[in-house]
């Protein structure tokens, strides 16, 4: 909907791929949103070329907003999927800036699970090995 000018926003920046505009909702002040120009919801739908992009675009604007907003420090993220609370079915990269203390850390929204044998970590790094091409 921002891609085709439906909804309003604040676009940061914008080149032949990728879109980076302000979170309409954010969590702090200038979360920004990077997106893919192609419709992808996935991170392994995107090409090469667009996965570069789109890092290229994070790593140019990461030093800026951090600077901008006066923060100490961003936190990234990707919801990849759906499932794992992707609210908008199109792939973007939150980049959130942070001050110190302000208790948004990613380890207090994780739920971890009591996973803590060595033998079980090698299992589960070596199902994911096996599906890397």
């Amino acid at each position: 909907m921002i891609l085709k000018g439906i909804l309003p926003s604040n676009i940061l920046y914008e080149d032949e791929k990728t879109l980076a505009f302000l979170d309409n909702n954010p969590s702090s002040p200038g979360h920004t949103l990077i997106i893919p120009k192609e419709h992808r919801i996935r991170l392994e739908e995107l090409s090469k070329e667009e996965a570069n992009s789109l890092f290229d675009t994070l790593h140019k604007l990461s030093k800026p907003i951090r600077e901008a907003m006066e923060a100490d420090a961003l936190s990234i993220a990707i919801n990849d999927g759906p499932e794992s609370g992707q609210e908008i079915p199109h792939l973007h990269i939150h980049v959130i800036p942070r001050k110190k203390n302000d208790g948004k850390g990613v380890s207090q929204v994780l739920k971890r699970i009591n996973q803590t044998n060595f033998n079980e970590f090698k299992k589960t790094a070596d199902l994911i090995k096996e599906k890397i091409i």
